[in-house]
């Protein structure tokens, strides 16, 4: 019997099903350009278990996760699925913070992008100057800097400044997004990253910008949260999610195992 035979034949359906959609966004990850070699780290938490979820086995590259590589790990860092690799801590710092504190997130994911780390090194931040910056400004906050996160009493501090956002910048550091879906999630960072190339791509005009007034901000920001929602034609992800396996069973099959 093979290695995933017997994992899948150990756990829920459900978790076979998030290790799978862990699996496609790591890979979604490193496809679209935003993987740092071996660092960075995404996580999924494991359905009907509150304290566990699943994270990278440091020492994969985010193009060959599989379903069956991710460690599964509780709240107080046991890892509770055997695996060769050990976690990154500070990816355990970061994302357990916010499962203990969001238990309605089903998915965080962290980034180091040349867009993101060069926005969230900007002392004001991602600016209200695109109609892309608008889509995720009523849902953004940041984190200030405090070094590598090896230290477990920052979770607190970092789940507090998360509040009930969906994009946290991480300052000096780089993007973090949440979502109650590896969809939702993915699609989060998708408008977060391509907000803050936008902005560096007219900063490094060295133009003068077209200012949007406060009130058309606010409009602005009031249609993109009335559309992502449940009511509105665009629930963020759930439209993108099975597009994109599409598109990575076309270009990266193989997550799936």
């Amino acid at each position: 019997m093979s290695n995933v035979t017997t994992l899948k034949s150990s756990i829920s359906e459900a978790e076979w099903q998030m290790r799978k959609d862990l699996a496609a966004c790591f890979r979604l990850v490193d496809l679209y350009g935003w993987s740092d070699l071996l660092a960075t780290h995404l996580s999924a938490r494991v359905p009907n278990a509150d304290d566990q979820f699943l994270i990278n086995p440091f020492g994969l590259m985010f193009d060959e996760m599989t379903a069956s590589s991710m460690i599964k790990v509780d709240e107080d860092g046991n890892q509770l699925s055997e695996s060769e690799y050990d976690i990154n801590p500070a990816g355990f710092v970061i994302h357990s913070a916010v499962h203990m504190a969001r238990p309605e997130v089903a998915c965080v994911i962290h980034t180091h992008t040349q867009a993101g780390v060069g926005v969230a090194t900007q002392k004001d931040g991602l600016l209200p100057l695109t109609q892309q910056s608008l889509a995720v400004l009523a849902t953004t906050c940041y984190h200030e800097y405090e070094g590598i996160a090896f230290d477990l009493s920052e979770r607190e501090r970092l789940a507090n400044d998360l509040g009930n956002n969906n994009v946290l910048f991480l300052k000096n550091h780089g993007l973090l997004t949440v979502g109650n879906t590896v969809g939702e999630a993915f699609m989060w960072m998708y408008r977060a990253e391509r907000a803050c190339r936008f902005q560096l791509a007219f900063q490094q005009a060295g133009v003068e910008a077209t200012l949007i007034s406060d009130e058309m901000q606010q409009v602005t920001m009031d249609r993109n949260q009335k559309a992502n929602s449940k009511e509105g034609y665009r629930p963020i992800g759930q439209n993108e999610w099975p597009a994109l396996l599409r598109k990575l069973d076309r270009e990266n099959p193989g997550y799936d195992v």
